[in-house]
């Protein structure tokens, strides 16, 4: 039965029904409830947690504890860590959580124990990590590496990119991680402009070996290294590493297999951080033990997700508020907004792992789902964000949004005195101030001055973004997703909605091959629109 069906969706129907006869007011439930921020918050040792702000009353939380119930969530947690093959449409166990376990306890996977195969890849990481940044690898000039360049796309990127950037203060002196995602030639260029090729290493990251993108840029980078440093087997081998499971085409490649380091199909892309994907690149740049504290913070939050009870739980909480705003209050944009710089790639890696595993039209019978699910996901880092699209979430549409902050910061400079406040202190002013302005609002006799407030939102708090802190905000980003689509009744583990663009997109390159082969330009069985811009693009020549 789809979970809209149940007599627990319809209790919760019927409960933001009541709210069209009597409005849910924030600044009346705080007045009514001293206690309300004790009541509506979670404290662990590493994250304060606060929904206060949201829209929800003590009842309205039951009602959705009584729907994760009704949809067996406790079970469908339990299935995804012990290796059952959750992901249906392509029988796949789903284990991102196996990447990161700091125990021994077995998980199985048609019949074989992953974990011992974790740990190997681990090793090899750690290894080869060491190697380099001893200066016992160097280039082929003799020169010891100092620049890497991951390349890859989506979930090859951008789980990394977001840790590479929270993680930056931890890097190892001297170290530089650039990252090269679009196939525009732009990127690359501007990635590699003020690289030395004999201090430079490349990482492609592809499972495959066929990601159009990441191939098309790990050629030109196999060009660019070639000639500088000469059209020999050896520049490949010393400055190229792969992170796939495609041994005979990375061979092709040029890269000794030998530095090839695996995963497995049980780790989805956007999931993919904490794997190999993720490993190399941030290994060599933070180090090895730096990236194992990223794996322990995952972990602890891994293990609070799976143990903890869903009304002290922070990725079942956050996401069944989630289902709330979106499927029964009608709010399908959700804004997030780190208060640390450091932090700024959280928003753009949070859209994929939410977009691409939620954004589905049919459930796992294959039915067309008749209710929303997946949400829109944007945001900037405090205080960017306050001069951007914070007028519209203020006084234009309703936004439920989440805030992040830290106490402290490793780059805090200035001084807390009498007339003035650090830095990190400034930056906290409007962590504190920004959820009350849009709770709370503001009474105006002028209207472009008043504010109708009552617009939800979440603040997590944390002591430091640190290695371990950015590990446990992507794990709690992976199990928070994954709760919704496991309420909701869809798979949020595969993808297919990214097939048929990249299908159509072959079909162009044959044409654009066929032109350039002297073949004249085929337009045949392309609407009007599309024959007319690939004229264009063919001849250079806008259309007139």
């Amino acid at each position: 039965m789809a979970i809209n069906k149940t007599l627990a969706w319809q209790k919760l129907n019927f409960h933001a029904l009541g709210r069209k006869t009597v409005p849910f007011n924030l600044r009346k439930a705080f007045a009514q409830d001293p206690t309300r921020a004790t009541q509506m918050s979670v404290r662990t040792e590493h994250i304060y947690y606060d929904y206060s702000r949201q829209l929800v009353t003590p009842t309205t939380m039951q009602l959705l504890f009584g729907l994760a119930q009704r949809a067996g969530l406790g079970l469908k947690i339990n299935a995804m860590f012990s290796g059952v093959k959750i992901n249906t449409t392509e029988q796949r166990a789903v284990l991102h959580t196996a990447l990161r376990q700091q125990t021994d306890e077995s998980v199985v996977v048609d019949g074989v124990n992953v974990i011992p195969e974790v740990k190997a890849v681990l090793a090899k990481i750690k290894a080869f990590s060491e190697k380099v940044l001893s200066g016992e690898w160097k280039g082929v000039t003799g020169k010891p590496i100092k620049n890497i360049v991951a390349i890859g796309i989506g979930g090859s990127y951008l789980g990394p990119e977001y840790l590479a950037e929270a993680c930056k203060a931890y890097a190892k002196p001297g170290m530089n991680l650039r990252f090269v995602a679009n196939v525009d030639s732009a990127d690359f260029a501007n990635k590699i402009q003020d690289l030395n090729p004999e201090e430079t290493m490349c990482v492609i990251v592809s499972k495959t070996f066929t990601t159009a993108e990441t191939m098309k840029n790990a050629e030109t980078a196999r060009d660019w290294m070639m000639s500088k440093l000469g059209d020999k087997p050896e520049v490949i081998s010393k400055h190229f590493v792969a992170v796939s499971t495609a041994t005979e085409k990375v061979n092709a490649f040029g890269i000794d297999p030998a530095n090839m380091f695996g995963f497995w199909d049980w780790v989805g892309g956007r999931y993919s951080a904490t794997s190999a994907v993720g490993g190399v690149p941030l290994s060599l740049f933070l180090g090895y033990d730096k990236f194992e504290e990223i794996l322990k913070g995952a972990y602890w939050m891994d293990q609070h997700f799976r143990k903890t009870a869903p009304e002290k739980n922070i990725p079942i909480i956050s996401a069944l508020i989630d289902i709330w705003n979106i499927n029964f209050l009608g709010h399908r944009i959700r804004a997030l907004l780190p208060y640390s710089q450091a932090a700024a790639k959280l928003p753009a890696h949070t859209q994929q792992v939410e977009m691409e595993s939620n954004g589905k039209r049919v459930d796992l019978l294959g039915e067309i789902a008749s209710f929303a699910t997946g949400e829109v996901v944007f945001g900037e880092p405090g205080t960017n964000g306050q001069h951007s699209f914070y007028q519209l979430i203020h006084q234009g549409m309703v936004v439920p949004a989440d805030f992040i902050g830290f106490i402290s910061s490793l780059t805090n400079m200035g001084k807390n005195s009498a007339t003035s406040v650090s830095h990190q202190m400034e930056l906290n002013c409007n962590f504190l101030a920004q959820p009350d302005a849009l709770a709370f609002g503001q009474e105006n006799s002028e209207p472009h001055k008043f504010f109708p407030g009552n617009r939800p939102s979440s603040s997590l708090l944390l002591e430091q973004l640190d290695p371990f802190t950015a590990g446990a905000l992507l794990a709690l980003t992976e199990h928070r997703t994954a709760v919704k689509g496991f309420i909701w009744g869809i798979n949020s583990f595969d993808q297919w909605g990214v097939q048929l663009g990249k299908v159509l997109g072959v079909d162009m390159r044959n044409r654009m091959l066929k032109y350039f082969a002297g073949d004249g330009i085929d337009t045949a069985g392309l609407n009007s629109s599309t024959a007319t811009m690939l004229e264009a693009v063919l001849t250079g020549k806008l259309p007139r």
